[in-house]
């Protein structure tokens, strides 16, 4: 069952605000069966059409905060503290952010292996960056955490507009989320960073650009992208953790037009539904884009 749903249009006219309302329909529709609580966060990037769905709750953020840590890495780089070409040592321990202890990340709850294959090695911040969107490494995440520090990334959200986001750590700090220490996040926070991204305004206009191009390489392309024309690219990052399933990205139509959409769920009892339910919203959404025209 579908709780606390709230929902909140900017429209500009009449035959859109007709659409929308037939798109908030459909989409009661498709999450009503799944148990589960969803928030939705569309805009298109035109300006003309909103749609908004518990886009002020908190979830964990799951991988979605690793496009902020990349944002902030970037930053970093513009304000001359390192290159993106400069190396890191590859290696796997990392200290708790509740106590300092030290904690090691298994290789069997990480998305990728391929920088557990470079221990002791060096890998670039670049290709660490590239590591951590498009493969989600746990690993590439933690050793740029290290790098850019946690409060870092939150002030730069802030700085974005994004105020209810909260990076307060890597992954895996077991400590850290015995106690609740979690990074969180709302869709709308997450629609404002992509938004930043799309306009060049995450950083500079080269740097956005840069990440937009790592963001559309994303290997994981089960949610948003599924269901959409092969000729439709989406720049996005996915999340996922125990009865969450996240996706957050830039819809590029082939038209030129772009729209940002984000979709997070939590307490799914049915993962498959609920990636399903993300999906086919994603489809409604793009319909209506293709409607508006």
């Amino acid at each position: 069952m579908t709780k606390h749903l709230r929902w909140f249009m900017l429209l500009p006219t009449i035959t859109l605000s007709q659409n929308l309302e037939s798109v908030q329909r459909d989409i009661q529709s498709i999450v009503k069966p799944v148990q589960g609580i969803f928030a939705v966060a569309f805009e298109s990037l035109d300006g003309k059409a909103h749609l908004f769905l518990n886009e002020k709750m908190m979830f964990h953020a799951a991988s979605t905060m690793k496009t902020p840590v990349m944002i902030e890495v970037f930053k970093q780089s513009r304000e001359g503290r390192f290159s993106l070409d400069d190396s890191l040592v590859v290696r796997n321990e990392f200290k708790s952010i509740v106590d300092g202890s030290s904690f090691q990340l298994d290789l069997k709850d990480d998305s990728d292996d391929s920088m557990y294959k470079k221990l002791g090695a060096k890998a670039s911040i670049r290709e660490l960056l590239r590591q951590m969107i498009t493969v989600s490494s746990n690993l590439a995440t933690n050793l740029l955490m290290d790098l850019a520090e946690a409060r870092n990334v939150t002030a730069t959200m802030r700085s974005l507009g994004a105020s209810d986001i909260e990076v307060l750590r890597g992954v895996e700090d077991g400590k850290a989320f015995e106690k609740g220490l979690n990074n969180r996040t709302t869709a709308f926070d997450l629609l404002l960073i992509m938004k930043a991204i799309s306009a060049g305004k995450a950083v500079d206009t080269a740097a956005s650009q840069e990440m937009l191009e790592i963001l559309l390489k994303q290997k994981f392309n089960e949610l948003i992208p599924s269901l959409l024309p092969a000729d439709v690219r989406v720049a996005h990052k996915t999340g996922n953790i125990t009865g969450v399933e996240h996706d957050s990205g830039i819809v590029l139509l082939p038209d030129g037009r772009r729209y940002v959409l984000v979709i997070l769920s939590k307490e799914l009892k049915d993962v498959e539904a609920g990636k399903k339910a993300i999906a086919l919203i994603s489809k409604r959404i793009f319909d209506f884009m293709m409607e508006a025209r």
